[in-house]
């Protein structure tokens, strides 16, 4: 199966199918996708975001983001939630390079997880949900919101470490095309030096940190999100291939 599906006008569409879980499962494809921006869908990529027959599209969007850069059409006639997960705005004046850009998106990434419980909640609800897939999570690059949502995910999920750190930084393949495309749509808006980067370490820290603070990912979901273990087992059900026959 492909894992980057090409479109026109996106850049960093991808599926999050066909990585083994710690019991021998594996993460099914075709059930989950994680995307930039769908306010871009246009012409030729409408017919071949329907033929991926998507039913669900989560969007951790500001709404201001959304009114600025549109929304997935409503035509297409998917559920449509605008999700918005992060609250602090970025103080870029805070970035420094001898900490260094993996810490500093790790921090933003841990504001993520305070700010935005609410919609944490209800967007890992919406994706539990069996007969709401395939499901289409994504924000405006498609790696710091939407990279934290997809590692909750694959963590409960039982897929390692590396993994998740792995698939988070596929989202340096598109990088250079994603500011390409931002300087042509935004001929005026600043870069800070970490724009549109996704180094591995970013993920690395943020997972090791969430999980000094609450014992495991899956202890934050249930302690902090508060989604029942019912939600989590009804995700991994769907999600997932069944277990190996064993001997």
């Amino acid at each position: 199966m492909l894992r980057h599906i090409e479109f026109t006008n996106l850049c960093n569409f991808r599926d999050v199918g066909g990585y083994a879980t710690r019991d021998g499962r594996t993460v099914q494809w075709q059930r989950l996708y994680r995307a930039d921006s769908l306010g871009w869908l246009a012409g030729d990529d409408l017919p071949a975001f329907r033929a991926l027959r998507v039913r669900t599209v989560i969007d951790l969007r500001h709404p201001y983001e959304v009114e600025r850069g549109g929304r997935v059409p409503e035509s297409e006639g998917q559920l449509y939630q605008n999700l918005p997960i992060e609250g602090r705005r970025w103080e870029v004046a805070a970035f420094s390079e001898e900490a260094g850009i993996g810490r500093y998106l790790a921090d933003r990434y841990l504001e993520v997880t305070e700010d935005g419980v609410a919609n944490l909640r209800t967007a890992l609800e919406t994706i539990a949900l069996a007969d709401n897939a395939p499901v289409v999570i994504h924000c405006a690059a498609g790696k710091d919101r939407t990279g934290v949502l997809a590692a909750l995910i694959l963590s409960l999920t039982g897929v390692g470490e590396d993994d998740i750190v792995a698939d988070y930084a596929l989202t340096g393949l598109a990088t250079d095309r994603f500011i390409r495309d931002w300087r042509r749509r935004h001929p005026d808006a600043p870069l800070w030096p970490g724009f549109g980067l996704a180094p591995a370490e970013a993920m690395r820290y943020f997972l090791t940190d969430l999980t000094a603070r609450h014992g495991s990912i899956e202890k934050y979901v249930t302690h902090v999100l508060r989604l029942p273990q019912e939600a989590i087992a009804e995700l991994r059900r769907h999600l997932l291939t069944e277990p190996l026959p064993e001997g």
